[in-house]
Parts: C-alpha cells; structure tokens; sequence
C-alpha cells in the first residue's frame, strides 16, 4: 500500500490530494482534501483501514517521511484508544530523504496529472469529480504497477543513501 499526496494549483488557490496504491491489485483511491494537514493524513488512515481494509491485520503503507505522516497524528485526530486501535493495524516504511521517486504513488499521481489534471480545473468541487471518475476508470481496468527496480539496482543508483561500513 502506498500512500501520498501532493499539492497543486489547478483551482481557486491549492488543493491536495492523496493516493494511496495497492500496486498488484490494480487498486488506488485518490482523496481531494483542502488542506494537508495532521488531521487530513489521520481521516485518510482512519477511511484505509476501516472502510478501505476492515478485514486486514495489518497495512503496510510506504511512503514519504512528512511530519504529517505519522502516529502522533492519529493521537491527535482521535481518541487515544481509537488511535491505538488504528496504529496497531499499520506498518509504515517511509521513503528515503530525496527519494520519493521510489514511492510506486508518485507513479500514479503522474498517471494522474497527464491523464486528468493536464488543465486548469476550475473547482475543488470539479476535482473531487474528475479525481474520482479517473480513480473509478483506472480502478476498472486493473491497472497494476510493474515494478522492476531491484535492490541491486538501489544499492548502486542509491549508494550515498547507504551507510558506508568499513572492514
């Protein structure tokens, strides 16, 4: 499962949306939301594994290290036993600094942006529809992600991100 959003300008000032992607399922949801806040990443969280994945144990989320993406907002968002109950249900592996182009997301936010957000959008309300006509379109034709990146291939195109251990 991924998870991102990214913030744009298409409309009457800034929006935000989220993409979370279960890459070889075929399945994505896309959120519009006003805001990238603490609350907003929590809401997204609390509507994955309550609604997305009622049945899951746990949910493996990779995505990037924002100070909005973590358990301290579900604490914040919701009564401590309710955040409890949703922290434990997450496994939540962060992308590398300047490394987010790893995050299998930031492939369909661009799949995202030539195929739906190629134009000025005139409303957050217009968004939300186009966003969700893209996601139920794209949702329909199983589209998965073929991910070919080994990790031989990071530990070369990644090597100043790996500690450097001397024998």
């Amino acid at each position: 499962m991924d998870a991102h959003y990214i913030k744009r300008g298409p409309c009457c000032g800034v929006a935000n949306i989220f993409m979370f992607t279960e890459p070889l399922g075929g399945w994505r949801r896309v959120s519009v939301t006003e805001h990238r806040k603490k609350l907003d990443w929590a809401e997204q969280i609390r509507i994955l594994l309550q609604e997305d994945y009622p049945d899951a144990e746990v949910v493996v989320l990779v995505m990037d290290n924002l100070n909005t993406h973590n358990i301290g907002s579900l604490y914040e968002a919701f009564p401590p036993a309710k955040a409890r109950e949703l922290a434990r249900r997450l496994e939540i592996h962060y992308t590398p600094k300047h490394g987010s182009w790893l995050d299998i997301a930031e492939i369909e936010l661009s799949v995202l942006s030539r195929q739906c957000l190629d134009r000025r959008i005139e409303s957050v309300e217009r968004l939300k529809r186009e966003c969700a006509s893209w996601n139920l379109r794209r949702n329909g034709l199983q589209k998965g992600v073929d991910w070919q990146f080994t990790t031989a291939d990071a530990r070369i195109k990644l090597k100043r991100l790996y500690p450097q251990i001397q024998f």
